[in-house]
């Protein structure tokens, strides 16, 4: 069976879109990724890339009077959050033969073929997978963020699509980056599936497959099948910006450094394409200060941890 996914994201973000797909060519033998384009310059460069497994939509095709006024009241990080419900529709009103579509946010990178996850969510006989933050104790924002993580969200269409229309239309109303009467941007809307939709959400098992900067010390990579690199910033073509998460040593040279790798890949790629507005941070100073408050520095000094990584 042939699996659908869909991300989204914009010009800035083209080093990890471009890494999230090439860890899916070297891991999964027969997928389609579509790539919500969010400017037209992403759009043409994906377009330049003439992959067959990938297929650039461009915003501004799909969106409807009531998205623009969401839009324009919206910062652009909210406007993403507003969108990633209606990723599925739009995906779906192009190919409607498509039975099940996952989301994956493009800062996801595949150690392993994902089939463990499709089996895991086939044996539920449900409609939805979704999978939990597991946080570890130091990073628990359960309460303001959310149980569950958008990150890698499968939908089956048949069954799930009052889910996936009741998340639009809230996110629709209401979604921004704020902690507000329980709800925060398009996620905290997911701690209420399980027992809304009881018999249609399944929530991924296996906490060790799927994990992130904020579980990471909680966990072993043995079993690990994808990693999302939330908050990892590229500041130039070989110095990058990994968060504000303490990861082990361990973790940074089994993890990191093969994501970093494929970064300085894509980047190559992009400039190969004449493509060089790629650089997403460029105050190291200010992201020094940052990473010190979040972590505390004694602790930075003990494990010799350095947020700004030079390759």
């Amino acid at each position: 069976m042939k699996e659908h996914y869909v991300t989204l994201f914009n010009s800035k973000f083209l080093p990890q879109g471009i890494s999230l797909l090439l860890s899916m060519e070297k891991h999964i033998e027969n997928f389609n990724l579509w790539i919500l384009c969010l400017d037209i310059e992403c759009y043409n460069l994906l377009g330049k890339l003439n992959n067959k497994s990938v297929t650039p939509l461009l915003l501004s095709d799909f969106e409807t009077s009531d998205l623009l006024i969401a839009k324009n009241n919206r910062s652009f990080t909210e406007y993403c959050w507003t969108l990633t419900p209606f990723t599925f529709n739009f995906v779906h009103s192009i190919d409607n033969s498509i039975k099940r579509l996952t989301y994956l946010d493009a800062d996801m990178f595949f150690f392993k073929n994902p089939s463990d996850i499709f089996d895991d969510f086939e044996k539920s006989h449900k409609s939805v997978l979704i999978t939990k933050h597991n946080y570890s104790p130091f990073y628990d924002h359960s309460n303001t963020s959310g149980k569950y993580c958008v990150q890698f969200l499968t939908i089956n269409f048949e069954d799930g699509e009052i889910i996936r229309k009741d998340w639009e239309s809230k996110c629709l109303e209401w979604c921004y980056n704020r902690f507000e009467d329980g709800k925060f941007g398009d996620q905290k809307y997911l701690d209420r599936w399980p027992i809304d939709f009881k018999n249609k959400v399944h929530v991924l098992v296996k906490n060790d497959i799927i994990l992130a900067p904020w579980n990471i010390t909680k966990y072993s990579t043995e079993e690990l099948i994808v990693f999302h690199f939330h908050g990892l910033r590229v500041l130039n073509n070989d110095k990058f910006y990994i968060g504000n998460y303490l990861i082990p040593r361990a973790t940074y040279d089994q993890i990191y450094k093969i994501y970093l790798g494929s970064l300085k890949e894509s980047i190559d790629l992009l400039k190969s394409l004449k493509f060089y507005d790629y650089v997403q941070q460029n105050n190291s100073l200010l992201l020094k200060i940052k990473s010190i408050l979040s972590v505390p520095y004694f602790i930075l000094k003990l494990f010799k941890y350095r947020h700004i990584i030079k390759t």
